[in-house]
């Protein structure tokens, strides 16, 4: 598809949604790269390429659409325990996309963030995410928040270390803790809670993602594997979404 398709698409998809009640932060859980290669009888890591590819459109679409927080679970705490090999390609291919984006990125105004465990990380990607954050940080257009060594269990026992650290030192009462002193110690404490939580290759589970962010996301899912996700895909995540009524536990006249 050249450019200009592309853009003429997109621009036909946005007629379909109401643009003025869109989710302002939507999560993705991008499934189904290894199942991808193994059907066309590829490699995993050429499967995680090409979903690559699609993270670099759905970018592009969510900015054009007009989505103002994307975080996509790149890495998880569990993808470590998978073959050396692939956690190893996938660690260079983590680093290439973060050098090799950044330029198109700052084009279009979006602001880089990471989110997850540095500990475990090769140094040189932690260089290069680094660098992307600063060269982007006063960036005002989507905030693509990328999570990488992220777990949930983990974000929530390291917002526990930091209370208890002050509590310690005697600058929080604990009789007196709350759900927000919690919410202030996650990973981006700024952000607000994913109001969509879409998941492709049609699996029915968080897998330990944004588990105190998404207590009340909607959550839409589809059978596609992430290497064939698209615009069309998105904004039918959009639609349903926007089909909702969201209560938050309360009673709506409906």
């Amino acid at each position: 598809m050249t450019l200009l398709n592309a853009q003429t698409d997109i621009e036909r998809l946005k007629q379909s949604i109401d643009l003025t009640r869109l989710p302002e932060h939507v999560a993705i859980i991008m499934d189904g790269n290894g199942r991808w290669a193994r059907e066309r009888g590829l490699f995993r890591i050429q499967g995680h390429q090409r979903g690559y590819q699609t993270v670099r459109q759905i970018v592009r679409d969510a900015g054009e659409i007009g989505i103002k927080v994307l975080t996509l679970y790149v890495f998880s705490v569990e993808n470590w325990k998978r073959p050396k090999k692939e956690t190893d390609a996938l660690m260079h291919l983590i680093e290439h996309a973060a050098r090799h984006e950044l330029n198109e990125l700052k084009e279009n105004n979006v602001q880089i963030r990471f989110v997850g465990r540095r500990s475990n990380l090769p140094a040189s990607l932690i260089n290069e995410m680094e660098r992307d954050i600063e060269e982007t940080r006063n960036n005002t257009g989507l905030i693509l928040n990328l999570a990488i060594n992220y777990g949930g269990r983990a974000e929530i026992v390291d917002a526990v270390r930091s209370i208890v650290d002050d509590v310690v030192q005697g600058k929080i009462d604990p009789s007196l803790l709350a759900e927000e002193h919690i919410a202030s110690r996650l990973y981006a404490p700024d952000l607000p809670d994913p109001d969509l939580l879409i998941r492709t290759a049609g699996e029915m589970r968080v897998s330990n993602f944004l588990l105190w962010g998404v207590a009340y996301s909607e959550l839409w899912v589809t059978n596609s594997l992430w290497p064939d996700f698209n615009a069309s895909h998105l904004t039918e995540a959009i639609k349903n979404y926007q089909g909702r009524i969201r209560k938050f536990g309360s009673v709506v006249n409906e």
